[in-house]
């Protein structure tokens, strides 16, 4: 498992959200993002939580909270955050990626 805490970062935030989140639902407090093909933009972010980190996993942990990026995806999103966000549209996990080029209105996707 890769550590490169420059590569991605979890905000304070995320932190919270994701161990509330975790603790409600009994499972540790890993947060996986992922890049897949789709949305509107050409690529997407998916997040789910995790048992454990995979093998080649980068891992960045903001208050004991991990989050976990598979190596295909972090070329991707390397350099980006991933933050939590309450707004009058609703609440979500955002991802600030330095590396996309445009995205689509919603925010979920991306290109690069």
């Amino acid at each position: 498992m890769a550590s490169v805490l420059s590569d991605i970062a979890l905000t304070p935030a995320a932190a919270a959200r994701v161990a509330a989140i975790a603790a409600k639902q009994g499972k540790p407090a890993i947060l996986r993002l992922s890049v897949e093909g789709g949305g509107c933009s050409g690529f997407q972010y998916r997040f789910g939580f995790a048992d454990a980190p995979e093998a080649g996993d980068t891992i960045a942990e903001t208050d004991g909270v991990k989050l976990v990026v598979d190596d295909v995806s972090l070329d991707l999103v390397r350099g980006a955050s991933v933050d939590y966000v309450e707004s009058l549209g609703g609440a979500a996990f955002k991802v600030d990626n330095p590396n996309a080029a445009s995205g689509c209105g919603c925010g979920t996707s991306f290109s690069v």
